[in-house]
């Protein structure tokens, strides 16, 4: 009997644990993990195919394809990424396309677009190893492995294995993307037939991430340690504390005194950046727009960057050039840029920081242009006869079409006597100012946090009036405009410097300052957030040791007057009727760019505490050394 009610007990409770048709008993002991959850249902308006793709050398590279159900004879829109293609297509838990994918594909997927997300190779679920910016296959490499073969190989698969494509195949990305997108260029898949690099990694020492001018961008170690660690997915940070970085960077010393602090100065790529200071071949032969010159253009190419981005506004204009004379018939290439920040096309672009524009920018431009541009070449569509050159007129808030760009007759604007500034050079004369490396001036106001994306992303259009009355920063102004000036293309600086040091560095700025008067509600184009605002069009540094070249540092000798001549990015920006044009010189731009100890040493990652000294800087004006800034000055 007493058997009996056991085995009664022990019945219930089987029936009462396991319900109908379950292949296994689940008890209160049930381990509570799964291996996966099919996230994609069977109402999904999208197919999700994750497939790795084999390269030459047999290294396989995860891939995500996903389309909008029913496509057919579609065209393939593919982006090559170290930032996680998974992640990519599955950004939201939706079943819906548009809402899984980011903002800029929607368009695309909604027009049965096959969107193609690749993890290059060595990161996240790619096999192989990670190579920062892998060189060419040529003198710097030669593994007969690069992103332009990986590019190909891909492709090859993708239109012999994706039985809904129509075998043309098209390439976007921006940033590190926008450098594989130029890759795919160099020896180009017959299949690719169209290609938009945005914000692309071009040269890494002449403008755009890691130095600037020779200027090094510290924030770079941030860059390298994140993606360095496994294989891009630790989330590894440098652990310095939530604090003002200004204070963080200033105590460490140099900037290789802070990557020893913090234990990461072994890391390749931060090795890359600290051991080789100057552009000599290890920079120089890793110039995409080097490579791209040397070859043919036979793909439509649309370049695309950002009038105020943060991290690579170097590398698209660089393209270009190289390119543009390949472009006999003014119909395979073509520039753009947009009112953004760095990435800011794939965006919002209503406004960036206090700037705002005239509806959606971003949006407008990728519905009007991007688009059909693509849809010419890849769905057979009406020629949309693209723009050679589209620019964004700030100022006045219009998309304008160029032939050509950056074609415009350069006018001098002289810095003057008394913080003038005016078209007509003045009498000689120089002004001066102390550079102490112990006391550098921001890039913005403190407290400064690198990680922030909001400073980060805004800090080239932020007001500069909180510099403007620092006895290191020389402030130049001119009268107020009785007529608008149009500025198309790229501003030169035209320096005049001496130093009583042995090296300094040069930071210049050019400034629109709105009237103390204009209420923002009557202020036409780019809006200032108040009266007076100082609107930078473009700030830009160079180190002065590279005075006499890049590859060929050198000390400057005490006194002698040096003529440094460097490029502001490219704009298109109009300045209103009773607006001023105001040029700021300084020597230090932190902690942005490291602090140069005005002492030549060899290597400035390694300079010493006693190598930092204050430095009496000196700008020439007038005469036969009269400093400007070169303006590309168009008539409307």
């Amino acid at each position: 009997m007493k058997l009996l009610r056991s085995g009664a007990f022990l019945a219930l409770a089987f029936a009462l644990s396991a319900p109908a048709g379950a292949q296994n008993a689940v008890t209160p002991m049930t381990p509570d993990v799964v291996k996966s959850y099919g996230a994609v249902r069977p109402d999904a308006d999208f197919t999700l195919r994750e497939v790795m793709i084999p390269m030459r050398d047999g290294t396989k590279l995860y891939t995500a394809i996903v389309f909008k159900k029913g496509a057919k004879n579609a065209p393939i829109l593919i982006s090559r990424s170290p930032y996680n293609a998974h992640g990519d297509v599955t950004r939201t838990a939706s079943q819906k396309i548009t809402e899984i994918l980011p903002a800029m594909d929607a368009e695309f997927a909604e027009d049965g677009y096959i969107r193609v997300y690749q993890d290059i190779r060595g990161m996240h679920k790619s096999e192989g190893d990670w190579v920062l910016n892998r060189p060419i296959v040529g003198p710097l490499n030669n593994s007969g492995i690069d992103e332009a073969t990986d590019a190909y190989d891909t492709i090859d698969w993708l239109v012999k294995n994706v039985p809904e494509s129509n075998g043309k195949v098209g390439i976007i990305g921006s940033s590190y993307l926008g450098f594989t997108s130029l890759m795919a260029l160099i020896n180009p898949h017959p299949a690719l037939k169209a290609a938009v690099p945005q914000s692309p990694m071009v040269d890494g020492w002449m403008g755009d991430d890691w130095f600037h001018n020779g200027a090094f961008r510290v924030n770079s170690f941030d860059y390298m340690v994140d993606m360095s660690v496994g294989k891009g997915d630790s989330d590894a940070k440098i652990p310095r504390g939530a604090g003002d970085d200004y204070n963080a960077y200033l105590e460490a010393g140099s900037a290789g005194d802070f990557a020893r602090k913090w234990g990461i100065e072994t890391i390749p790529g931060v090795r890359k950046l600290m051991e080789n200071p100057a552009y000599t071949p290890f920079w120089s032969l890793q110039a995409v727009d080097k490579w791209l010159a040397a070859r043919p253009l036979t793909v439509p190419t649309m370049l695309v960057v950002g009038q105020w981005d943060q991290e690579d506004s170097y590398g698209a204009p660089a393209v270009y050039r190289a390119l543009e004379p390949k472009d006999t018939a003014n119909d395979k290439l073509s520039l753009v840029i947009g009112p953004w920040r760095h990435s800011g096309v794939n965006h919002y672009g209503y406004e960036l920081g206090d700037v705002t524009f005239t509806g959606d920018t971003a949006h407008e431009f990728r519905v009007k242009w991007l688009k059909p541009f693509f849809d010419h070449w890849l769905k057979d569509a009406p020629d949309p006869h693209t723009p050679p050159v589209l620019t964004y007129a700030t100022g006045v808030n219009q998309w304008e079409v160029s032939q050509k760009w950056d074609d415009a007759k350069l006018t001098p604007l002289y810095l003057g006597a008394a913080g003038s500034l005016s078209f007509t050079p003045g009498a000689a004369g120089h002004d001066d100012y102390v550079s102490d490396p112990a006391h550098p001036v921001p890039f913005m106001p403190r407290p400064l946090s690198m990680a922030d994306r909001k400073q980060w992303t805004t800090w080239l259009v932020h007001d500069q009036r909180f510099v403007e009355d620092r006895p290191d920063v020389l402030t130049y102004k001119s009268a107020p405009l009785d007529k608008p000036i149009h500025i198309k293309g790229a501003p030169r600086v035209d320096l005049y410097a001496a130093t009583t040091g042995t090296d300094a560095d040069w930071v210049v700025k050019l400034i629109d300052v709105a009237p103390d008067t204009t209420p923002e509600a009557t202020s036409q184009g780019a809006k200032p957030a108040n009266p007076g605002f100082e609107l930078p069009l473009g700030i830009e540094i160079f180190r002065g040791r590279y005075v006499h070249g890049f590859a060929t540092p050198g000390a400057w000798k005490p006194g002698k007057v040096e003529n440094v001549r460097f490029e502001l990015p490219h704009i298109n920006h109009v300045l209103l009727p009773g607006h001023r044009l105001m040029v700021q010189v300084q020597s230090s731009l932190f902690p942005l760019y490291d602090r140069n100890p005005q002492t030549y040493v060899a290597n400035i990652f390694n300079a010493k505490p006693g190598d930092y000294k204050a430095a009496t800087q000196s700008i020439q004006r007038g005469g036969a050394t009269a400093s400007a800034v070169l303006l590309p000055i168009v008539q409307d």
